[in-house]
């Protein structure tokens, strides 16, 4: 009798799919201002939904903060993402299987510095001078930290056993210039010339400690700790990439600082850095030189040796990220007014290493999306699909893309 069930369910189940499969409509992504919820892309035959089903804009996280976390059964996967209110962006949840929502914060001031802690259940976040973290389960906020007078810095990320906090500290100088200069075309060459200092530091979570662990002249950022390693940190030196050695490392424990990436040629660059699951790489969009050929490349931790697979001028991507099992990697794309100049790179793209190469699949047509809002790739936790956010409706909504294509 159970496998009898099981059969008649397995066939009610293909029997719905293929249903799914014949109402969703083949449509051209973003030729008209309010999709459906889901929807075929003429372009390329996969299937996208919209997985923010609220009003108002909403927006996933950058690419290398990973937003993602377990139900409390540990059955099914949520999200946490900004959405718009009367109250201002507050971070919610998203069911990835139901697409069901739950509010977390209600707090009107602008948050920042956002980072999901799976070990804790909490989501962590910066208001002003004061980091909080809310349980992602029981909705309860605890203030974490307060930075004093004389050190008012900002949180980027939380290490692999979840003990420390990490951030940057810089000078007034900085704030003095964002302030005067808010767009980044403006701001951007100012603040990498003005040699202003920057120290990088952590928190201890339990005891509150703040320990400063690294000082420089010069603009100190992108600082993200290993996934598996609680004392390694990388961090870059921001500016023109053509200009800075971007990548190092700082051991926590030894204070020793290694240079991740060494250039060959003038003008080459490497950047947008990330690191795999599984601790052992970091991986970065490398040009050799700037603009003229592309890679995807990586650098082992314990042995330094390189790995780089190159690709096209138009499958180009502002970020690139790795798939849950790290056999996959995703990009999502650029016009042509960023860096590789492309023609016809406004994709989000899913890639398969191939030897020295990407092969690339095009899974979404992104020619109605302004990339002044960078989409930020993730991999669900499954594998299955590519989330993002575009703004081809008219405002920022977070979607995702399924990998296997629709026939």
């Amino acid at each position: 009798m159970k496998k009898i069930n099981i059969l008649i369910f397995s066939a009610l189940y293909l029997i719905a799919c293929q249903q799914l499969k014949a109402q969703l409509q083949v449509l051209e992504t973003g030729a008209q201002k309010q999709m459906p919820p889901e929807w075929i892309d003429k372009d390329t035959g996969h299937r996208i939904k919209r997985i923010t089903r609220r009003e108002g804009p909403n927006r996933s996280f950058y690419f290398h903060d990973d937003p993602f976390i377990k139900t409390p059964d540990g059955k099914g996967e949520l999200m946490v993402f900004y959405g718009t209110t009367e109250n201002g962006n507050q971070l919610f949840t998203v069911n990835l299987q139901s697409l069901e929502m739950r509010q977390l914060t209600n707090h009107p001031d602008r948050k920042f510095g956002e980072i999901v802690g799976t070990r804790r259940r909490e989501i962590f976040y910066q208001v002003a001078d004061t980091v909080f973290a809310t349980h992602i389960d029981k909705g309860a906020t605890r203030k974490v930290f307060v930075f004093p007078d004389d050190f008012k810095a900002d949180i980027t990320t939380l290490n692999a056993d979840e003990r420390k906090l990490a951030g940057t500290w810089a000078a007034p100088e900085k704030k003095e210039i964002l302030e005067k200069y808010p767009a980044k075309h403006d701001f951007f060459n100012r603040i990498f010339e003005a040699k202003i200092p920057h120290t990088l530091f952590t928190v201890d979570i339990e005891t509150g400690v703040l320990e400063k662990i690294h000082t420089e002249n010069t603009w100190l950022g992108h600082i993200q700790f290993s996934t598996t390693d609680p004392d390694i940190l990388m961090f870059c030196h921001e500016g023109p990439w053509h200009l800075v050695d971007r990548i190092w490392n700082i051991n926590l424990k030894t204070k020793e600082v290694k240079k991740i990436h060494e250039r060959s040629v003038e003008r080459e660059i490497a950047g947008h850095e990330f690191w795999s699951w599984d601790g052992k790489r970091i991986w970065y969009d490398l040009q050799i030189p700037r603009g003229e050929t592309f890679f995807l490349a990586s650098h082992d931790i314990k042995s330094g040796k390189k790995k780089r697979y190159q690709m096209t001028r138009n499958e180009w991507s502002i970020h690139f990220n790795i798939s849950p099992d790290q056999k996959l990697f995703c990009g999502d794309g650029g016009n042509p007014t960023q860096v590789a100049k492309a023609e016809d790179g406004m994709w989000i793209y899913l890639f398969r290493p191939k030897g020295g190469k990407l092969t690339s699949e095009r899974l979404v047509n992104m020619k109605h999306h302004d990339y002044k809002l960078e989409p930020n790739v993730h991999f669900s936790p499954d594998g299955k699909w590519i989330i993002f956010r575009a703004n081809f409706e008219g405002e920022s909504q977070v979607y995702a893309v399924e990998i296997k294509k629709h026939k």
